[in-house]
């Protein structure tokens, strides 16, 4: 029996437009600024002609680049609501696969733009086995106070009875084919850009390893400490921090260089540390592990793994040989891929937009033990 698990940051599936770009010009799209708007309803005539006519190819991308994970089950991450996500699979998903995400599950969680975790998830694996739902949970209510994981690093940002996932931790006890497995499906809170001369993802890193440390005490809750390494559950996700990444130096006129460079500190090492998960990443070759090219210009480039599914030990040695796939066919033509990696892009790719998405989807074909 094999399982193919798939995560994928979509990138602002969204069913309501968003008009504060008229008075508030860092929300306004660079398209706009072009044009003289008088008038807020102008802007709003125009804020609407602008997504609509981006949002068809944008989406056309997104279903390709799912399509091509050829997932059973899909953990998606910036999803407006189950109403969005039944649109889109039925209008384009299905369109584009002829066989159907039956199952589809969204809770609405703490995130001020309204962008959710959700899972699709195939009435039975492309072998035949039977993927059932047994319970659902949503871990969006939590504080940090009541998982004991508030301390002297978080009281710049946040308050002990603040709720501790930035989105939620979507947990999800299934069977396929009458085995069991746990899914926990996060997004965890984003690194934003330097401000005031600190470093954008240092100052927001307690946040994020306070995210980790509940997913963790979750995770024993449900197993017990001794009996995580045993259980079969995986954490899938957008984690918005990495490990290591890869330094690009260049431009386009004098050529690139690429340097790998491990991070010392990130909060993927509560997960990490003690082998309590494994990135079957690494089963990959170090240049070849990302899935999102990040730039501010010529001086600030690389590549990382922000995407990620985690594997218990079990999961981990019951699948030693499993390497993940990444679907980068979606990615702008301005991603800039290390020699021998570059792909076909797919129809109507941009140099920056339209997208599948700025993340790349993740699948991993799994036995379970």
């Amino acid at each position: 029996m094999a399982l193919r698990l798939a995560t994928f940051n979509v990138e602002n599936l969204m069913t309501r437009f968003d008009f504060s770009g008229f008075k508030n010009q860092t929300r306004q799209d660079r398209v706009l600024k072009l044009f003289e708007m008088r008038t807020e309803l102008d802007y709003r005539r125009m804020e609407e002609a602008r997504v609509i006519a981006e949002t068809d190819d944008t989406r056309q991308m997104s279903a390709l680049a799912i399509a091509d994970t050829d997932a059973d089950i899909i953990c998606l991450q910036e999803v407006d609501n189950l109403a969005a996500l039944e649109a889109f699979e039925y209008g384009y998903l299905y369109r584009m696969v002829g066989n159907g995400y039956r199952q589809k599950f969204l809770v609405e969680g703490n995130d001020s733009r309204g962008i959710d975790v959700g899972v699709l998830m195939r009435e039975q694996t492309r072998t035949g086995e039977k993927i059932e739902l047994i319970e659902i949970k949503s871990h969006a209510a939590l504080t940090y106070q009541e998982l004991q994981v508030f301390d002297p690093a978080l009281a710049a940002v946040a308050q002990p009875s603040d709720r501790i996932f930035k989105r939620d931790c979507l947990q999800m006890d299934l069977l396929i084919g009458g085995k069991p497995l746990t899914l926990f499906v996060v997004h965890f809170k984003s690194m934003g850009g330097n401000r005031d001369g600190l470093d954008g993802r240092l100052s927001t890193m307690p946040v994020r390893v306070a995210e980790a440390r509940a997913v963790r005490h979750l995770i024993e809750a449900r197993f017990g400490k001794d009996g995580a390494a045993s259980a079969n559950f995986v954490i899938c996700g957008d984690m918005n921090d990495y490990q290591e990444r890869i330094q690009i130096v260049g431009n386009r006129r004098q050529g690139y260089s690429f340097e790998h460079k491990a991070e010392a500190e990130s909060a993927l090492n509560v997960l990490s540390a003690d082998g309590f998960v494994i990135n079957p990443m690494l089963r990959r070759d170090v240049m070849d592990r990302w899935t999102l090219y990040h730039s501010r210009g010529p001086q600030e480039q690389h590549l990382c793994q922000l995407d990620y599914i985690w594997l218990s030990p079990a999961l981990a040695n019951a699948n030693a040989a499993r390497v993940p796939e990444i679907i980068r066919g979606g990615q702008p033509y301005r991603t800039v891929f290390p020699p021998g990696l570059e792909v076909d892009r797919f129809p109507r790719v941009g140099w920056d937009r339209p997208k599948a998405s700025d993340h790349c989807p993740v699948v991993i074909e799994l036995d379970l033990p």
